[in-house]
């Protein structure tokens, strides 16, 4: 049985990582063995995030005053939250995959900005582009043109040149 002290501090580290993170996804855990919920946890570390098997009063407790209180409601079961600190959909592109990978676990729902995320939203936030990949494309949409025109001023100074050439071995012949 858990002491109280014990409890506190389970409470405080589950609140300082929601205070923490922009996002929370709820999942149930159930049928995962020890090794493939330290392979999730480690996926979501290597992402910013974190992945945390809590009992549900504990993280109720924790929960009160954050943006994600709206998610006390959904938490029944086993449950383990996954936490992302850096952005909002690679904490639910890994749990998604894994759960895809390993046919166990259920997502419950989400919370992102304060509100209340369903099965099908948490699902719909994993098949975004992440933040680097967004980055990515906008910087090759602004590259494109610029590419574009020096393509095109090269083009010009190319044929130029080979007329040039061609006026040279013509009065030299």
């Amino acid at each position: 049985m858990a002491t109280k002290a014990f409890k506190s501090e389970k409470i405080d580290e589950i609140k300082s990582k929601a205070e923490k993170a922009q996002v929370a996804v709820l999942t149930e855990y159930k049928g995962y063995s020890v090794e493939e919920i330290t392979n999730l946890r480690r996926a979501l570390q290597k992402e910013g995030g974190d992945y945390m098997v809590t009992k549900n009063t504990l993280a109720k407790i924790a929960f009160k005053g954050t943006d994600f209180e709206v998610l006390t409601d959904s938490m029944t079961g086993p449950i383990a939250i996954a936490f992302g600190f850096n952005d909002q959909v690679s904490p639910a592109k890994a749990v998604s995959k894994f759960i895809k990978d390993t046919k166990k676990g259920v997502i419950l729902g989400g919370a992102l900005d304060g509100k209340l995320l369903d099965a099908k939203e948490v699902e719909a936030l994993a098949k975004l582009p992440s933040k680097e990949e967004l980055i990515a494309k906008m910087l090759g949409s602004i590259n494109s043109p610029a590419s574009g025109i020096v393509g095109s001023v090269n083009a010009v100074m190319a044929q130029l040149t080979r007329a040039m050439a061609a006026v040279r071995d013509q009065k030299t012949a």
